[in-house]
């Protein structure tokens, strides 16, 4: 008995999958030589698309590159979201989230390097990005705040905390996960240590570390 011949993508379809073609292989190709070296030719060659396609999805080189960090963001964000789950306490949020952003850069090695060149390569979708992932840290920060659960600052500092947090993240990832061979997962004890800070920054005692189900 014959299978049942699989249906047509319809154009549209098709069009959606080979523009994400084009950006995930931007992604690798960035990711392993740079926005500078990421060629047209090198893109499409990893995408399997022939040149003529890419100018269907995108005007220019450029042009995709002003695309790429806000589409790998919100890949991060999406993966990020999912790992926090229902969490309602902010250090419960903030281990799980931080926990989730080096596991999705692991997975990811190319994220950091397209985020970090992004700013002289493509700076319109960097401070877009920066401004979006600044804006939703704070509005956590200042959730918790009002919920009783930052204590000792004002308003006004929370913006410091939220800038605190955010290079955190790069520094550790620098120091404890960037390796010869690509990244690898960070220690326990070193997002305990970094739990231990921030707890005590805001307020908490250390018995209130307790991880929460």
């Amino acid at each position: 008995m014959r299978k049942p011949a699989k249906p047509r993508k319809t154009r549209a379809e098709k069009a959606t999958e080979n523009r994400q073609k084009l950006l995930r292989a931007a992604a690798d190709i960035v990711g392993a030589y740079g926005y500078t070296d990421a060629s047209v030719a090198r893109i499409v060659e990893r995408a399997g698309l022939a040149q003529g396609t890419f100018y269907l999805y995108f005007e220019s080189r450029q042009d995709l590159f002003d695309h790429l960090l806000p589409e790998v963001g919100r890949e991060a964000l999406t993966y990020i979201r999912e790992q926090v789950g229902d969490a309602a306490d902010f250090v419960t949020i903030e281990r799980r989230g931080l926990q989730a952003f080096f596991a999705y850069a692991v997975k990811n090695p190319s994220y950091f390097r397209i985020f970090t060149e992004a700013e002289s390569a493509s700076p319109r979708a960097y401070q877009k990005y920066t401004s979006d992932r600044t804006g939703r840290f704070l509005d956590s920060i200042t959730a918790a705040w009002r919920r009783g659960e930052v204590k000792g600052y004002s308003e006004r500092e929370l913006g410091v905390l939220t800038q605190v947090m955010l290079a955190s993240r790069t520094y550790l990832y620098q120091h404890y996960a960037k390796g010869p061979d690509g990244p690898v997962p960070v220690a326990d004890w070193v997002i305990a240590a970094y739990m231990k800070f921030l707890a005590r920054g805001i307020g908490m005692r250390d018995e209130e570390l307790e991880p929460k189900r």
